[in-house]
């Protein structure tokens, strides 16, 4: 895939990748909703229609935001994993989720408004800590057994 970008200004470069409506969403729904099947997505309160879902997971696999893999004793379905270079945009979506809260919860009402947004408003260092590290100690449980396969079947 061949991105056409408009200029060679940083910030519209970086929106030429992410500034659709669909792509952080899809990296925020892995990274704090844990969604990681292509069923996952399409059960989300976001009801991204499927084409658009395939086609956005694809983008983000050709940008190298995330990857994706099969567990050894199902081959049938595809988990998503975000990258390193994807979870550098962690506090751009922590950024977006502060200013949501402060911007739009008065004509939005219904805006989460848990223990997660408490903590977000807070100490959004914290809060990034603590969705990264569970991100990562999750992948890091999903990605075990194909691993541990993977060395079974080279020897």
């Amino acid at each position: 895939m061949e991105t056409k970008y408009r200029c060679n200004c940083p910030f519209t470069s970086a929106l030429d990748v992410l500034g659709d409506k669909w792509m952080l969403v899809i990296i925020k729904q892995m990274l704090i909703e844990n969604k990681e099947t292509f069923k996952d997505f399409t059960e989300s309160d976001e009801a991204i229609a499927t084409n658009i879902l395939s086609s956005k997971l694809k983008q983000l696999e050709e940008f190298g935001l995330i990857t994706k893999s099969k567990l050894p004793n199902n081959k049938k379905s595809v988990y998503y994993h975000l990258t390193d270079k994807a979870l550098d945009l962690t506090p751009i979506i922590l950024e977006l989720g502060i200013w949501s809260d402060k911007h739009l919860r008065e004509v939005h009402p219904t805006i989460v408004n848990n223990e997660g947004m408490q903590l977000l408003r807070t100490d959004k260092a914290q809060f990034g800590r603590v969705i990264e590290e569970k991100y990562r100690e999750k992948l890091a449980t999903t990605m075990a057994p194909m691993k541990s396969t993977s060395l079974v079947l080279q020897s």
